[in-house]
Protein backbone atom coordinates (compact mmCIF):
# COMPACT_ATOMS: atom_id res chain seq x y z
CA UNK A 1 0.00 0.00 0.00
CA UNK A 2 1.27 3.41 -0.62
CA UNK A 3 0.19 7.10 0.43
CA UNK A 4 1.16 10.31 -1.96
CA UNK A 5 2.52 12.97 0.08
CA UNK A 6 3.34 16.66 -2.48
CA UNK A 7 5.75 19.26 -1.38
CA UNK A 8 5.21 22.45 -1.97
CA UNK A 9 7.54 24.79 -0.74
CA UNK A 10 10.56 24.01 -2.11
CA UNK A 11 13.49 24.71 -4.69
CA UNK A 12 15.21 22.49 -7.54
CA UNK A 13 18.21 23.90 -8.62
CA UNK A 14 18.99 22.78 -11.62
CA UNK A 15 22.63 22.32 -12.21
CA UNK A 16 24.93 21.04 -15.01
CA UNK A 17 27.04 17.83 -15.01
CA UNK A 18 24.49 15.05 -13.71
CA UNK A 19 26.32 11.81 -13.61
CA UNK A 20 25.65 9.64 -16.53
CA UNK A 21 24.02 6.07 -16.05
CA UNK A 22 27.23 4.58 -16.03
CA UNK A 23 28.85 2.69 -13.16
CA UNK A 24 32.35 1.92 -13.43
CA UNK A 25 34.62 -0.19 -10.72
CA UNK A 26 37.18 1.93 -9.18
CA UNK A 27 40.64 0.83 -8.79
CA UNK A 28 41.04 -0.54 -5.15
CA UNK A 29 42.43 2.13 -3.18
CA UNK A 30 46.04 2.38 -1.97
CA UNK A 31 44.68 3.98 1.23
CA UNK A 32 41.60 4.63 3.26
CA UNK A 33 40.16 6.39 6.28
CA UNK A 34 38.07 6.56 9.26
CA UNK A 35 37.42 10.06 10.17
CA UNK A 36 35.57 10.44 13.26
CA UNK A 37 33.68 13.79 12.66
CA UNK A 38 31.67 11.48 10.16
CA UNK A 39 30.46 10.40 13.63
CA UNK A 40 28.90 13.37 15.20
CA UNK A 41 29.46 13.51 19.02
CA UNK A 42 31.16 10.30 19.07
CA UNK A 43 34.26 10.28 20.99
CA UNK A 44 37.02 7.09 19.83
CA UNK A 45 38.18 4.77 21.90
CA UNK A 46 41.46 3.23 19.99
CA UNK A 47 41.90 -0.52 19.53
CA UNK A 48 44.93 -0.68 17.72
CA UNK A 49 48.15 1.35 16.85
CA UNK A 50 50.64 2.55 14.28
CA UNK A 51 51.68 -0.34 12.23
CA UNK A 52 49.34 -3.08 13.52
CA UNK A 53 47.79 -5.68 11.02
CA UNK A 54 43.57 -5.53 10.38
CA UNK A 55 41.62 -7.81 8.42
CA UNK A 56 38.35 -6.46 6.79
CA UNK A 57 35.87 -6.31 9.76
CA UNK A 58 38.29 -6.12 12.47
CA UNK A 59 37.64 -3.53 15.07
CA UNK A 60 39.77 -0.26 14.75
CA UNK A 61 37.91 1.86 17.32
CA UNK A 62 34.90 2.27 19.64
CA UNK A 63 32.30 4.66 21.10
CA UNK A 64 33.86 6.12 24.59
CA UNK A 65 30.46 6.53 25.81
CA UNK A 66 28.91 3.19 24.26
CA UNK A 67 31.57 0.35 24.17
CA UNK A 68 29.09 -1.69 21.80
CA UNK A 69 29.25 1.07 19.20
CA UNK A 70 32.25 -0.15 17.31
CA UNK A 71 34.12 1.14 14.05
CA UNK A 72 35.97 -1.25 11.79
CA UNK A 73 38.14 -1.67 8.78
CA UNK A 74 36.70 -1.43 5.95
CA UNK A 75 39.80 -2.89 4.30
CA UNK A 76 43.12 -5.35 5.07
CA UNK A 77 46.12 -3.68 5.39
CA UNK A 78 48.00 -1.56 8.22
CA UNK A 79 48.03 1.57 10.33
CA UNK A 80 49.75 4.00 8.60
CA UNK A 81 48.88 6.91 10.66
CA UNK A 82 46.94 8.10 13.16
CA UNK A 83 46.57 11.72 12.82
CA UNK A 84 45.36 13.68 16.36
CA UNK A 85 44.66 17.31 16.90
CA UNK A 86 44.45 19.62 19.93
CA UNK A 87 44.34 17.78 23.44
CA UNK A 88 45.20 14.50 21.38
CA UNK A 89 41.93 14.67 20.03
CA UNK A 90 41.60 11.74 17.26
CA UNK A 91 41.32 13.48 13.56
CA UNK A 92 41.66 10.49 11.33
CA UNK A 93 43.06 7.14 11.01
CA UNK A 94 44.46 6.71 7.79
CA UNK A 95 45.08 2.28 6.95
CA UNK A 96 47.49 1.43 4.05
CA UNK A 97 45.97 -1.52 1.86
CA UNK A 98 47.45 -4.67 1.36
CA UNK A 99 47.02 -6.37 -1.95
CA UNK A 100 45.50 -9.80 -0.45
CA UNK A 101 41.87 -8.83 1.38
CA UNK A 102 41.80 -10.99 4.53
CA UNK A 103 38.32 -10.48 6.05
CA UNK A 104 37.04 -11.37 9.27
CA UNK A 105 33.96 -14.54 8.81
CA UNK A 106 30.93 -13.70 11.59
CA UNK A 107 28.80 -16.79 11.76
CA UNK A 108 25.56 -15.76 10.91
CA UNK A 109 21.98 -17.97 12.57
CA UNK A 110 18.92 -17.95 9.99
CA UNK A 111 17.44 -14.89 10.21
CA UNK A 112 14.27 -16.43 11.13
CA UNK A 113 15.82 -18.01 14.47
CA UNK A 114 17.04 -14.81 15.49
CA UNK A 115 15.43 -12.16 18.06
CA UNK A 116 15.91 -8.47 17.84
CA UNK A 117 18.41 -8.47 20.77
CA UNK A 118 20.18 -11.63 19.01
CA UNK A 119 20.23 -8.98 15.56
CA UNK A 120 21.12 -5.92 17.43
CA UNK A 121 24.31 -7.42 18.92
CA UNK A 122 25.05 -9.49 15.35
CA UNK A 123 24.80 -5.78 13.95
CA UNK A 124 26.74 -3.83 17.05
CA UNK A 125 29.38 -6.34 16.62
CA UNK A 126 29.71 -6.56 12.64
CA UNK A 127 30.48 -2.74 12.70
CA UNK A 128 27.36 -2.04 10.60
CA UNK A 129 25.68 -0.15 13.58
CA UNK A 130 26.91 3.12 12.56
CA UNK A 131 24.83 3.40 9.36
CA UNK A 132 21.37 3.18 11.38
CA UNK A 133 20.81 7.13 12.57
CA UNK A 134 18.14 8.41 14.68
CA UNK A 135 16.18 11.51 14.79
CA UNK A 136 15.87 13.73 16.77
CA UNK A 137 19.27 15.02 16.78
CA UNK A 138 20.83 12.89 13.57
CA UNK A 139 23.01 10.88 15.14
CA UNK A 140 24.03 7.36 15.59
CA UNK A 141 21.38 5.13 17.21
CA UNK A 142 21.08 4.34 20.81
CA UNK A 143 20.99 0.60 20.58
CA UNK A 144 19.49 0.51 23.95
CA UNK A 145 15.94 2.37 22.75
CA UNK A 146 13.29 0.54 20.09
CA UNK A 147 12.35 3.01 17.61
CA UNK A 148 8.84 3.88 16.59
CA UNK A 149 8.99 3.18 12.89
CA UNK A 150 12.23 3.13 10.56
CA UNK A 151 12.34 5.37 7.44
CA UNK A 152 14.33 5.22 4.02
CA UNK A 153 14.27 7.53 1.10
CA UNK A 154 15.24 5.88 -1.63
CA UNK A 155 15.88 9.39 -3.63
CA UNK A 156 17.91 11.83 -3.70
CA UNK A 157 16.41 15.55 -4.35
CA UNK A 158 19.66 17.74 -3.78
CA UNK A 159 21.16 19.18 -6.91
CA UNK A 160 23.30 16.66 -9.18
CA UNK A 161 22.94 13.94 -6.59
CA UNK A 162 23.15 10.43 -6.56
CA UNK A 163 20.38 7.98 -8.30
CA UNK A 164 20.10 5.51 -5.77
CA UNK A 165 17.77 3.49 -8.82
CA UNK A 166 21.54 3.02 -10.08
CA UNK A 167 23.14 1.96 -7.06
CA UNK A 168 21.00 -0.39 -6.54
CA UNK A 169 20.64 -1.86 -9.24
CA UNK A 170 22.91 -4.65 -8.29
CA UNK A 171 21.76 -4.80 -4.86
CA UNK A 172 18.49 -5.54 -4.83
CA UNK A 173 18.78 -8.84 -3.19
CA UNK A 174 21.21 -6.89 -0.36
CA UNK A 175 18.09 -4.34 -0.12
CA UNK A 176 15.50 -6.88 0.71
CA UNK A 177 17.64 -8.90 3.07
CA UNK A 178 18.57 -5.64 5.14
CA UNK A 179 14.91 -4.71 5.02
CA UNK A 180 14.10 -8.10 6.50
CA UNK A 181 16.71 -7.53 9.57
CA UNK A 182 15.06 -3.63 10.11
CA UNK A 183 11.88 -5.36 10.35
CA UNK A 184 13.18 -7.37 13.17
CA UNK A 185 14.11 -4.17 15.26
CA UNK A 186 11.05 -2.63 15.45
CA UNK A 187 7.20 -2.74 16.34
CA UNK A 188 6.21 -0.35 13.97
CA UNK A 189 6.61 0.17 10.41
CA UNK A 190 9.35 0.32 7.79
CA UNK A 191 8.35 3.58 5.66
CA UNK A 192 10.10 3.74 2.13
CA UNK A 193 9.64 7.50 0.20
CA UNK A 194 9.54 6.39 -3.53
CA UNK A 195 9.69 9.59 -6.10
CA UNK A 196 6.58 9.82 -8.09
CA UNK A 197 6.78 8.56 -11.75
CA UNK A 198 9.42 6.72 -10.68
CA UNK A 199 9.14 2.89 -11.96
CA UNK A 200 11.48 0.51 -9.02
CA UNK A 201 11.54 -2.82 -7.63
CA UNK A 202 11.16 -1.21 -4.67
CA UNK A 203 7.40 -1.54 -5.05
CA UNK A 204 6.90 -4.96 -5.00
CA UNK A 205 8.37 -5.76 -1.70
CA UNK A 206 6.57 -7.35 0.96
CA UNK A 207 6.20 -5.91 4.58
CA UNK A 208 7.15 -2.54 3.91
CA UNK A 209 5.60 0.58 3.97
CA UNK A 210 5.71 2.80 0.74
CA UNK A 211 5.26 6.25 0.02
CA UNK A 212 5.06 8.34 -3.02
CA UNK A 213 6.64 11.44 -2.89
CA UNK A 214 6.37 14.75 -5.74
CA UNK A 215 8.06 18.09 -5.19
CA UNK A 216 10.99 19.81 -5.53
CA UNK A 217 14.18 19.74 -2.86
CA UNK A 218 14.20 18.97 -0.11
CA UNK A 219 11.42 16.20 -0.88
CA UNK A 220 14.09 13.60 -0.72
CA UNK A 221 15.13 14.74 2.74
CA UNK A 222 14.28 11.78 4.90
CA UNK A 223 13.67 14.56 7.60
CA UNK A 224 11.04 16.30 5.77
CA UNK A 225 9.26 12.98 4.91
CA UNK A 226 9.18 12.08 8.57
CA UNK A 227 7.20 15.11 9.65
CA UNK A 228 4.12 14.47 6.64
CA UNK A 229 4.69 10.78 7.39
CA UNK A 230 5.02 10.35 11.33
CA UNK A 231 6.25 13.71 13.04
CA UNK A 232 8.10 13.00 16.27
CA UNK A 233 7.78 14.05 20.08
CA UNK A 234 9.41 14.60 22.61
CA UNK A 235 10.77 11.38 23.64
CA UNK A 236 10.20 9.30 20.42
CA UNK A 237 12.81 7.73 18.01
CA UNK A 238 12.58 7.00 14.85
CA UNK A 239 15.38 5.52 12.72
CA UNK A 240 16.86 6.96 9.21
CA UNK A 241 19.56 4.71 6.81
CA UNK A 242 20.80 5.09 3.84
CA UNK A 243 19.74 2.96 0.57
CA UNK A 244 22.95 1.51 0.09
CA UNK A 245 23.84 1.31 4.00
CA UNK A 246 20.56 -1.29 3.90
CA UNK A 247 21.89 -3.29 1.19
CA UNK A 248 25.41 -3.41 3.09
CA UNK A 249 23.39 -4.05 6.14
CA UNK A 250 21.51 -7.35 4.16
CA UNK A 251 25.16 -8.45 2.07
CA UNK A 252 26.19 -9.34 6.28
CA UNK A 253 23.67 -11.11 6.76
CA UNK A 254 24.12 -13.08 3.46
CA UNK A 255 27.58 -13.91 3.35
CA UNK A 256 28.51 -13.31 7.10
CA UNK A 257 30.98 -10.51 5.73
CA UNK A 258 31.52 -7.13 6.55
CA UNK A 259 31.95 -5.90 2.92
CA UNK A 260 31.18 -1.77 3.12
CA UNK A 261 31.03 -1.12 -0.61
CA UNK A 262 29.74 2.35 -1.92
CA UNK A 263 28.84 3.82 -4.93
CA UNK A 264 29.42 7.25 -5.45
CA UNK A 265 28.32 9.68 -8.65
CA UNK A 266 31.03 12.27 -9.57
CA UNK A 267 29.18 14.59 -11.06
CA UNK A 268 29.25 18.79 -12.12
CA UNK A 269 29.95 21.18 -14.81
CA UNK A 270 34.07 21.39 -14.63
CA UNK A 271 33.48 16.73 -14.61
CA UNK A 272 34.70 15.92 -17.94
CA UNK A 273 33.31 12.07 -17.87
CA UNK A 274 30.62 12.35 -14.79
CA UNK A 275 29.97 9.07 -13.69
CA UNK A 276 29.31 6.54 -10.60
CA UNK A 277 31.64 4.41 -9.13
CA UNK A 278 31.97 1.45 -6.98
CA UNK A 279 34.51 1.96 -4.22
CA UNK A 280 35.20 1.25 -0.54
CA UNK A 281 33.87 3.68 2.00
CA UNK A 282 36.88 5.94 3.24
CA UNK A 283 38.55 5.48 0.01
CA UNK A 284 41.48 7.90 -1.09
CA UNK A 285 39.29 10.03 -4.07
CA UNK A 286 42.58 11.21 -5.99
CA UNK A 287 42.23 8.62 -8.43
CA UNK A 288 38.68 8.81 -9.02
CA UNK A 289 39.03 12.63 -9.85
CA UNK A 290 41.73 11.87 -11.98
CA UNK A 291 39.43 9.50 -13.87
CA UNK A 292 36.62 11.68 -14.41
CA UNK A 293 38.66 14.68 -16.38
CA UNK A 294 38.87 17.27 -13.59
CA UNK A 295 42.08 20.14 -14.49
CA UNK A 296 42.98 20.44 -10.71
CA UNK A 297 44.52 23.53 -13.08
CA UNK A 298 41.41 25.04 -12.87
CA UNK A 299 39.70 27.13 -9.85
CA UNK A 300 37.33 24.24 -8.15
CA UNK A 301 35.90 23.11 -4.84
CA UNK A 302 35.63 19.73 -4.11
CA UNK A 303 32.98 18.75 -2.10
CA UNK A 304 32.84 15.84 0.19
CA UNK A 305 29.02 14.95 -0.47
CA UNK A 306 26.21 16.81 -2.80
CA UNK A 307 26.81 20.85 -3.16
CA UNK A 308 23.78 22.12 -0.33
CA UNK A 309 25.33 19.55 2.44
CA UNK A 310 28.65 18.76 1.66
CA UNK A 311 32.18 19.65 3.16
CA UNK A 312 34.96 21.38 1.10
CA UNK A 313 38.13 18.52 0.42
CA UNK A 314 41.46 18.85 -1.24
CA UNK A 315 41.87 15.74 -3.81
CA UNK A 316 43.92 14.07 -1.92
CA UNK A 317 41.34 13.44 0.79
CA UNK A 318 39.11 10.76 1.19
CA UNK A 319 35.16 10.00 0.88
CA UNK A 320 33.04 10.46 3.65
CA UNK A 321 31.69 7.68 5.56
CA UNK A 322 28.12 8.58 4.51
CA UNK A 323 28.44 9.92 0.68
CA UNK A 324 27.29 8.89 -2.15
CA UNK A 325 28.16 11.64 -3.92
CA UNK A 326 31.52 13.63 -4.87
CA UNK A 327 30.39 17.35 -6.11
CA UNK A 328 32.83 19.71 -8.37
CA UNK A 329 31.86 22.99 -8.81
CA UNK A 330 34.07 26.60 -9.64
CA UNK A 331 35.14 28.68 -7.02
CA UNK A 332 33.11 31.82 -6.84
CA UNK A 333 36.24 34.04 -6.99
CA UNK A 334 35.01 36.52 -9.80
CA UNK A 335 32.62 39.25 -8.91
CA UNK A 336 30.43 41.28 -10.90
CA UNK A 337 30.41 44.76 -10.74
CA UNK A 338 26.74 46.16 -9.44
CA UNK A 339 25.63 42.66 -9.10
CA UNK A 340 22.66 43.33 -6.49
CA UNK A 341 21.24 45.22 -9.47
CA UNK A 342 18.09 43.44 -10.57
CA UNK A 343 17.97 42.17 -14.16
CA UNK A 344 21.87 43.28 -15.02
CA UNK A 345 24.19 40.63 -16.22
CA UNK A 346 21.96 38.27 -13.50
CA UNK A 347 22.23 34.50 -14.49
CA UNK A 348 21.73 32.73 -11.33
CA UNK A 349 18.34 31.33 -10.54
CA UNK A 350 16.63 32.61 -7.40
CA UNK A 351 13.62 31.98 -5.42
CA UNK A 352 12.67 35.96 -6.20
CA UNK A 353 12.14 37.31 -10.07
CA UNK A 354 15.11 39.63 -9.83
CA UNK A 355 16.44 37.88 -13.05
CA UNK A 356 15.07 36.06 -15.94
CA UNK A 357 15.61 32.51 -14.73
CA UNK A 358 11.96 31.81 -13.88
CA UNK A 359 10.69 32.06 -17.69
CA UNK A 360 12.92 29.20 -18.31
CA UNK A 361 12.29 26.47 -15.53
CA UNK A 362 14.05 24.18 -17.06
CA UNK A 363 17.41 25.51 -17.88
CA UNK A 364 20.50 24.32 -16.36
CA UNK A 365 23.11 26.29 -14.85
CA UNK A 366 26.98 25.88 -14.06
CA UNK A 367 27.31 27.96 -10.84
CA UNK A 368 29.66 28.76 -8.57
CA UNK A 369 30.60 29.14 -5.10
CA UNK A 370 30.13 32.90 -4.72
CA UNK A 371 28.16 34.10 -1.88
CA UNK A 372 26.86 37.05 -3.80
CA UNK A 373 27.03 39.32 -0.68
CA UNK A 374 28.01 39.16 2.88
CA UNK A 375 26.31 38.54 6.27
CA UNK A 376 23.78 41.52 7.08
CA UNK A 377 20.95 41.86 9.46
CA UNK A 378 18.70 38.79 10.06
CA UNK A 379 15.41 40.15 9.45
CA UNK A 380 11.79 38.91 9.09
CA UNK A 381 11.42 38.49 4.92
CA UNK A 382 9.43 35.58 4.39
CA UNK A 383 11.87 34.01 2.24
CA UNK A 384 12.71 31.28 4.66
CA UNK A 385 9.32 29.79 4.42
CA UNK A 386 9.34 29.54 0.63
CA UNK A 387 11.89 26.89 0.59
CA UNK A 388 10.71 25.04 4.14
CA UNK A 389 8.35 22.36 3.77
CA UNK A 390 7.67 21.65 7.27
CA UNK A 391 4.80 23.31 9.43
CA UNK A 392 7.86 24.58 11.52
CA UNK A 393 8.38 28.92 11.49
CA UNK A 394 12.51 28.49 10.52
CA UNK A 395 13.19 31.84 11.12
CA UNK A 396 11.60 31.83 14.78
CA UNK A 397 13.72 28.67 15.52
CA UNK A 398 16.98 29.75 13.99
CA UNK A 399 16.64 32.33 16.28
CA UNK A 400 15.62 30.67 19.48
CA UNK A 401 19.07 28.50 18.60
CA UNK A 402 21.01 31.20 18.45
CA UNK A 403 19.47 32.61 22.32
CA UNK A 404 19.56 28.62 23.39
CA UNK A 405 16.30 28.89 24.45
CA UNK A 406 15.29 25.29 24.82
CA UNK A 407 11.60 25.91 25.91
CA UNK A 408 11.33 27.63 22.69
CA UNK A 409 13.11 25.54 20.68
CA UNK A 410 11.06 22.29 21.96
CA UNK A 411 7.69 24.33 20.95
CA UNK A 412 8.86 25.57 18.05
CA UNK A 413 9.74 22.05 16.68
CA UNK A 414 14.03 21.40 17.28
CA UNK A 415 13.31 17.07 17.46
CA UNK A 416 11.75 17.19 13.80
CA UNK A 417 14.69 19.32 11.90
CA UNK A 418 18.32 18.03 11.20
CA UNK A 419 20.87 20.30 9.83
CA UNK A 420 20.03 19.17 5.96
CA UNK A 421 16.42 20.27 6.28
CA UNK A 422 18.25 24.01 6.42
CA UNK A 423 20.32 23.40 3.30
CA UNK A 424 18.05 25.30 1.05
CA UNK A 425 18.06 28.42 3.44
CA UNK A 426 21.85 28.65 3.42
CA UNK A 427 21.61 28.95 -0.17
CA UNK A 428 18.41 31.42 -0.75
CA UNK A 429 18.57 33.48 2.65
CA UNK A 430 19.73 36.79 1.78
CA UNK A 431 20.82 37.69 5.05
CA UNK A 432 23.69 34.78 4.28
CA UNK A 433 23.78 33.27 7.44
CA UNK A 434 25.08 29.32 8.29
CA UNK A 435 21.67 27.84 9.07
CA UNK A 436 22.66 24.49 9.21
CA UNK A 437 25.84 25.70 11.60
CA UNK A 438 23.05 27.05 14.00
CA UNK A 439 20.39 24.38 13.86
CA UNK A 440 23.26 21.60 14.66
CA UNK A 441 24.44 23.35 17.47
CA UNK A 442 21.03 24.02 18.65
CA UNK A 443 20.89 19.90 18.53
CA UNK A 444 23.86 19.59 20.56
CA UNK A 445 22.07 21.75 22.81
CA UNK A 446 19.28 19.59 23.65
CA UNK A 447 21.29 16.62 23.95
CA UNK A 448 22.94 17.59 26.45
CA UNK A 449 20.14 19.51 28.59
CA UNK A 450 17.42 17.12 27.31
CA UNK A 451 19.49 13.65 26.32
Amino acid sequence: MSNDIRIKNGLTINLKGAAKNIVKEAPYPKSVSLNPSNFHLIIPKMVVRVGEKVNVGDVIFYSKKDERIKFCSPVDGLIKEIVRGAKRKIIEIVIDVDKNQKKLEHNIIELEKLNADEIKNIILNSGCWPFIKQRPYEIIANPSEKPKSIFISSFNSAPISADFQIILDDQKEEFKTGLKVLSKLTDGEINICIKKDISTFINDIKGIKTHIVSGPHPSGNVGVQIHHINPINSGERVWTLGPEDVAILGRFFLTGFYNPIRTIAVSGAPVKYPKYYKTIIGSELREIINDVGIDLKDSLRIINGDVLTGTKVEPDNYLGFYNNTVSVLREGNQYRMFGWVPFINNKIPSIYKTSFSWLFPNNKYDLDTNLNGEERAFVVTGEMEKVFPMDIFPMQLLKECMAENIDKMESLGIYEVAPEDFSLIDYSSSSKIEAQYIIRKGLDLMIKEVG
